[in-house]
């Protein structure tokens, strides 16, 4: 029986060694952590630096997350590759994996045509039976997937095999105008580390995918918006959301820098160890300020008697 897809999903951070190869220890410790904090399972994608990672990689990431999850949550396999014949192979190593879906996002090397981008989606879902998840991940890589492209796919395939993240900006209208162009039949996820959650849930999300540092504030703040309890909704959000913008300011490598160094303060990860090239270190200034809005997190939390992460800083 195939999981649900929904809730939140959590993308698993990719830890390295001081040797720069895939950390199992701190990987397994971080997955542990996210499926005991309330994650309704786990996702690989942009944040998990698959873009940077070697091919064996990948493959090896894959089975390994599948194998440490133990059938506790659904797991989301990323298989976005600059060919159709390199993303069906990750695609096959996911269900050879055991993973509940797949998620894709499109070449970035090249702007494709529609019909390309639709050649290429309705190759994997063809190929492969797990249910795809279609990211458009422009808002920090490559162009955004046209309207049409999405409606073609859930026309072919169905809203249980194709589902959606649209990260294009401006995420909340283009959210809604999939929603209403294809009648409500669209799954969408909210991605861009929650900074648009509330919004995109009131445009009928059904789940989340956000990075795992602010994790035990986004599990709170769903529970918070399917409960409708409005006061805890804002008192969750506005600190999460200042906290997002902090990273959102370098883009992908602004996400990866904060999100590798709080999950080194919290005692998940023994190094916050970035794949090279990157463009962007995180400064004092923006150090002290992370540091400043957890700890207005952290009472948010207290004040709602939700788990607040620990930290050694």
């Amino acid at each position: 029986m195939p999981r649900t897809l929904g809730g939140v999903l959590p993308i698993v951070h990719t830890p390295f060694s001081v040797d720069d190869t895939i950390d199992a220890v701190s990987l397994r410790r971080q997955i542990d952590w996210a499926l005991a904090s309330g994650a309704a399972g786990l996702c690989m994608g942009m944040v998990s630096e698959l873009l940077r990672l070697t091919h064996r990689e990948r493959l090896e990431l894959t089975a390994m997350i599948a194998d440490m999850n133990a059938g506790r949550g659904a797991v989301v396999a990323g298989v976005g590759a600059e060919s159709t014949k390199q993303a069906l192979e990750y695609a096959r190593a996911a269900r050879a994996a055991g993973c509940d879906a797949m998620m894709a996002i499109p070449p970035v090397s090249t702007a494709l045509p529609g019909d390309q981008l639709l050649e290429y989606f309705a190759t994997l879902a063809e190929t492969v039976e797990l249910p795809l998840i279609v990211q458009d991940a422009s808002g920090y890589v490559g162009r955004p997937i046209p309207l049409e492209v999405c409606l073609q796919l859930l026309d072919r395939f169905g809203a249980d095999k194709i589902l959606f993240k649209p990260e294009a900006n401006p995420v909340g209208p283009r959210l809604s105008a999939l929603r209403e162009a294809s009648g409500g039949r669209a799954k969408i996820f909210d991605g861009s580390g929650g900074i648009a959650l509330v919004d995109c849930y009131r445009r009928g999300i059904v789940g989340t995918m956000p990075g795992m540092e602010f994790l035990n504030g986004l599990v709170a703040l769903w529970n918070a918006l399917q409960r409708g309890d409005e006061r805890a909704i804002y008192r969750l959000y506005l600190p999460i959301c200042a906290l997002v913008s902090l990273q959102l300011q370098a883009g992908l490598d602004g996400f990866l820098a904060v999100e590798k160094y709080v999950l080194v303060q919290r005692g998940l990860f023994g190094t916050d160890g970035r794949r090279k090239p990157y463009a962007w270190e995180m400064d004092e200034e923006t150090r002290r300020e992370l540091e400043r809005l957890l700890e207005q997190l952290d009472a948010v939390l207290h004040e709602n008697h939700e788990p607040r992460e620990r930290r050694t800083w």
